[in-house]
């Protein structure tokens, strides 16, 4: 029996919630697959994935009968207790990467406090409390917590919340000279993301992350990738350190790890995770069985080489098409990011219009994302259909001719 519920707009909004988000006008109701309806039975492709978040689009099977199975069984016991498909996750995560132990979480920022409270614990204990210094990149963004906030790389979101947690520092992006010359005894880690998503889709040097890992053994640093937007799957390898051959000491993960069911994970070796002894670190929902269940059928679809080659095709298919857009319309000079995670940087004419271009495509029925103001991203599910592809591109295509017709 069905309850009739009360009818809700997208005004209820500015009514009853906190006003730290700008929600579009229009209210998604449902999805399946790459496409989403809204409240007026308006049909759109959705290029966004919720922010790199919906791994295999909408509702997919294999999710939907995960979740509702575990749901029947055990929902939450707390980690008093441990639980059968945490357990299970733990195991895929391990044999999947260079990781031996995983901590479980609800979010990427989540993981990020983790791994932060992780390096400074295990520089206290073998250093001592001089060694807490951590290095973090320009732009970068690593989440909302006081302490993740300050690590990241953009002072709007760190500004005005009173002191900031000191010891941190940043430097360039893919400049190794830069890190070279900040790296010191005091430092306990390095932390990077492989691709800085948030601040317009720009992929590490090869080069970079290699003496990234160098430096840090010399300076018995640890090396953290933040892997939060760029793992499971996004850039055709289970996560993208392998893409580069790079092996950091401590990995992220979340977004894409739970194909939107909030869960987050930090990864590292025994040597490293026993540092993070009984009572020195919790979370109440971390590892509870849903998201846990849920997160195993996403790394079951995945981490496997037909999907993951499909990621690496689909890029090709979606670049070549967007690289044309761009030439014809003058719109954007370089498509850029690998994988799944698309970045269309903006021409001189365009810079800052970012947001005009997520409107003009919503108008035309596809949903794409910005990644700052000066660059267009695409991150759509990782198993987005070739026609859907296709058509996104097409809407897109028209939704540029109107913009510049103006």
């Amino acid at each position: 029996m069905s309850v009739e519920q009360a009818p809700v707009q997208r005004a209820d909004f500015d009514q009853v919630m906190v006003p730290n988000y700008s929600p579009a006008a229009f209210i998604p109701v449902r999805g399946e697959g790459s496409r989403v309806w809204d409240q007026s039975g308006r049909e759109l492709i959705d290029f966004a994935g919720g922010i790199a978040v919906n791994a295999l689009g909408h509702c997919h099977p294999a999710l939907v009968k995960a979740l509702t199975e575990q749901a029947n069984t055990l929902w939450h016991v707390s980690n008093v207790f441990t639980n059968e498909p945490a357990l299970r996750l733990a195991h895929k995560l391990v044999d999947a990467t260079f990781a031996e132990r995983a901590f479980f979480c609800n979010s990427g920022a989540e993981s990020n406090e983790a791994a932060f409270k992780l390096a400074r614990r295990v520089a206290h204990d073998r250093f001592g409390p001089e060694k807490h210094e951590i290095i973090a990149t320009v732009n970068s963004f690593h989440g909302r917590t006081l302490f993740t906030v300050s690590v990241g790389g953009q002072p709007k979101y760190s500004d005005g919340f009173g002191p900031k947690i000191t010891g941190i520092s940043h430097v360039p992006y893919n400049d190794l000279e830069a890190l070279k010359a900040q790296i010191s005894d005091k430092t306990c880690a390095v932390v990077i993301e492989p691709i800085q998503g948030e601040s317009g889709v720009v992929p590490a040097d090869k080069a970079y992350l290699e003496g990234a890992r160098k430096l840090c053994d010399e300076y018995n640093a640890l090396l953290i990738f933040d892997e939060v937007q760029t793992g499971v799957g996004r850039t055709g390898s289970l996560y993208a350190y392998q893409h580069y051959g790079v092996t950091p000491d401590i990995l992220t993960s979340a977004k894409s790890l739970g194909g939107g069911f909030p869960i987050g994970a930090m990864l590292t070796t025994t040597d490293l995770a026993k540092h993070l002894a009984v009572g020195t670190h919790g979370t109440t929902y971390g590892g509870n069985p849903l998201a846990c269940a849920v997160a195993c059928a996403v790394l079951d679809v995945v981490n496997t080489p037909e999907t993951l080659a499909g990621i690496k095709a689909k890029h090709e298919r979606f670049k070549s098409r967007l690289e044309q857009i761009g030439q014809q319309s003058g719109l954007f000079t370089q498509v850029r990011g690998v994988g799944l995670l698309i970045g269309c940087v903006l021409s001189d004419a365009w810079k800052g219009k970012a947001k005009d271009i997520l409107n003009a495509a919503e108008k035309e029925g596809v949903m794409v994302l910005q990644a700052g103001p000066d660059v267009v991203r695409f991150a759509p599910s990782l198993v987005v259909e070739d026609a859907d592809i296709d058509e996104g591109l097409a809407r897109f295509e028209r939704a540029v001719a109107k913009l510049i017709q103006g």
